[in-house]
């Protein structure tokens, strides 16, 4: 993977197969993250994906963990490689870095502090799946460890339209600059 030059780093968090497949307008979705991803390719930008995932039997699971515990037995039955793939649509290209999460914020349980350090990223570009989820706890955690932050507000979709208006207007703009994906291919 090449140096980055600018100090900027492309999220694309939770893109599983399995995750795509609820969203009803995934298409859409899949489109604007696409544009995303091929801009940063072409200025050198890093594309960094992060995935959730556990090892087989899911030990990292704590009954404590209210979110988790509800889906630890399903976590036992399913081929865990396959479910931590990304959406081929949108799939790594060779030399880009997937990192493995075991909670909500793509810091949490992962490398991926770490490897931004390696390349001296200072600001990160979120898109994911959910709005709600991780991209809240990986721009709460991010902008308390000082990363300047954007987010593509039509690179995220949530479970719920009306979360995802609220986080995506009201809340996320207190800590990162939020904008459209065409808005971003411009700057």
């Amino acid at each position: 993977m090449e140096q980055n030059t600018q100090n900027t780093a492309l999220l694309v968090m939770d893109m599983q197969v399995g995750i795509v497949a609820m969203l009803p307008a995934a298409t859409e979705l899949l489109a604007n993250v696409t544009k995303a991803i091929t801009k940063a390719r072409e200025n050198k930008i890093p594309v960094i994906y992060v995935v959730v995932g556990f090892r087989q039997g899911a030990p990292e699971i704590s009954m404590n963990n209210k979110g988790f515990a509800a889906s630890k037995e399903r976590f036992t039955t399913v081929n865990l490689d396959e479910f931590m793939s990304v959406h081929p649509d949108i799939a790594p290209a060779e030399g880009e870095l997937t990192i493995v999460k075991r909670r909500v914020s793509a810091f949490t349980g992962s490398d991926l502090e770490v490897v931004l350090r390696a390349f001296s990223v200072q600001h990160l570009v979120l898109t994911g799946i959910a709005t709600s989820g991780i991209v809240l706890s990986t721009l709460r955690e991010a902008a308390d460890k000082d990363y300047r932050l954007s987010v593509l507000a039509d690179c995220c979709a949530d479970g719920d339209d009306e979360t995802h208006r609220v986080l995506t207007t009201k809340v996320f703009p207190r800590q990162a600059d939020v904008l459209a994906v065409e808005d971003w291919l411009k700057s």
